[in-house]
Parts: structure tokens; sequence; C-alpha cells
């Protein structure tokens, strides 16, 4: 079989860049998309766009899949229907996919499944590796629900890969996007008391770590895809109003932000001061550990 790779969460602000990274290395992907194949090519390169899963049933099959399906957590207020549509969008679809897997003629050799560092709940300021006891709430529940569905393949023999991500900084998109603009006003601030670590990571570190996962035979299980210098929420605003040579000075006040958001300003009033212990001992490397390098590549150009 050929490096061939099927890819959910193709068109997302990390699967675009995992597209053409892969194509530059000589893989042929195959993007699961719901948008029109002009539209997913523009986005991801020359890539084969399949609309439903029932179109891969009884498939040949393919070298590898990589699932970074699911929609993004932070878009809209936690509502019981919004908490069930984030189920779905994760777990509902990974669950779809390795029955998909199980139909086709040839397993893969392995399968990268997105995770979040948000398996671990609120751990205040504990360090956090992947051998830490996570604390139970709705994302770790998520995540964990999320991570058993894409487990199930490892009884078949196939090498399973899971990438924990922190909040992921890039140009043109992600959670920066949302930030820049009050920062650059000068309305920027730390989120409550800016003492909840945020455990970042730099979108390419994630493409390169989602690679590496992929060709590194011997990687298997859970790992934090973070950068290896969590910061607080109150030393991330500060690096990024020096960046933009903006101030910080109008914090976010905890009962306005838990007014606003409900149970969805867990998300940033709490974090996790998670490291790559993994990942770094067995010998990945990171592009950008340091935090204000990682600002200065994500909101220029």
């Amino acid at each position: 079989m050929d490096k061939r790779v099927l890819i959910t969460g193709g068109t997302g602000f990390i699967g675009t860049v995992l597209c053409r990274d892969l194509i530059s290395k000589g893989y042929s992907l195959t993007v699961l998309s719901r948008q029109g194949a002009d539209t997913v090519r523009a986005l991801c390169g020359r890539v084969e766009v399949t609309a439903d899963l029932k179109n891969l049933e009884g498939h040949p099959g393919f070298h590898a899949v990589i699932n970074l399906a699911g929609e993004g957590i932070a878009d809209k207020r936690w509502t019981e229907a919004r908490k069930q549509a984030l189920r779905d969008s994760r777990i509902g679809v990974t669950r779809r996919l390795v029955a998909t897997i199980k139909s086709w003629q040839n397993l893969p050799e392995v399968l990268v499944s997105g995770s979040a560092v948000g398996f671990y709940g609120d751990q205040r300021d504990h360090l956090v590796t992947e051998d830490t006891q996570p604390n139970a709430e709705f994302t770790h529940e998520l995540c964990h629900d999320w991570e058993q569905e894409a487990l199930v393949l490892e009884q078949d023999g196939v090498r399973v890969c899971l990438s924990r991500t922190g909040v992921v900084a890039g140009r043109a998109g992600g959670f920066l996007q949302r930030m820049i603009l009050p920062f650059r006003l000068g309305l920027g601030g730390r989120l409550g008391s800016g003492h909840q670590f945020m455990p970042w990571v730099h979108r390419n570190d994630v493409v390169a770590g989602l690679i590496w996962m992929l060709e590194y035979d011997r990687a298997h299980g859970a790992y934090n895809m973070v950068s290896p210098n969590p910061a607080t929420n109150r030393e991330f605003t500060r690096t990024l109003g020096k960046v933009l040579h903006r101030p910080t000075l109008f914090p976010a006040p905890a009962p306005i932000l838990k007014l606003a958001l409900g149970e969805m300003a867990t998300l940033l009033l709490t974090g996790q001061k998670a490291v790559p212990m993994r990942l770094q001992n067995e010998g990945f490397e990171f592009k950008f550990p340091e935090l204000r390098a990682a600002l200065e590549e994500s909101v220029t150009g």
C-alpha cells in the first residue's frame, strides 16, 4: 500500500497546514469534508475529497488515518444541546470512523486521533504529564470518551496515538484571531486572576507532532501536544501585549466571564500546567518552545 492518508477535520485551523505539509512529503490525501471539493482543495491543496464516510465502506484501505474532526469547543455557550453537539462531533464521528475503518480490506498501520489537555480537567498549578490523574468534569468526560472510541482499533492491531492538544497559536485563525483586535486597541488584559495556566502550543509544532506520530512506528498512546514552557494567563497576556506594543490594562473579572459564558467560563478561568513529557522523552523537538517567539510568528504576516 502506498502512502495514502485519510484525514477528517482537514479544512480546520490545524488541518489545512497539515494537509499541505503531508503533500509536500509525498503523501496522497483524502479529506472527509461536507464542503465542496473546490473549496477543500483551495484550503488543503491537491487532495481527493469525500463527503460521507459511507463512501469509504469496504474501501481497499489507507496507510494511515488522522482524525481531527470536532466543532470548536469555545464557539458557543455550553447549553445542554451544545454539549451534545460537541460530543457528536467528536465521539460520534470517531465511532463512525472506526466502524468504517473496520470494514476496509486492509486496516491502517496507524490512527492519529485528536484530543485535548482538557482531558485532565482543572489542575491548578500542579505539573501535568500524561500520567496525571484527571479531575472529572465536562471536558474530561468529553476527551475521555473521544479517546476511548479511537482506542477500539488497538484490539485489531492498529497503532493508535492520541494528541492531547493545548491552546494553539498560529497565523490567521484560532483563538489569537479573537484576541488580537482588542489587544491592538489597547483593551487587552488578563482573564480572572490571571494565575491559571494556559497550556499553549504553536500550530507548526502541532502539525510536526502529528506527522511525527504518523511516521514514528514506536509512538503510541496519549501525548500532551503542548509547549515545554507553559505560561499563566497573566504571563501570556503580558507577552502578547509586548509583541503588539500595547498595554494590557483591562482585565476581565471572573464574575463577568461566568455571567457571560456560564459553564464555558471554566475554559478561561482554569487550566493545566501541562508539559509534553512523552514527546520530549521520545525525541520530538519543538520549533517554538518559547512563548514570545511563537506569538511574534503568529501575529505577523
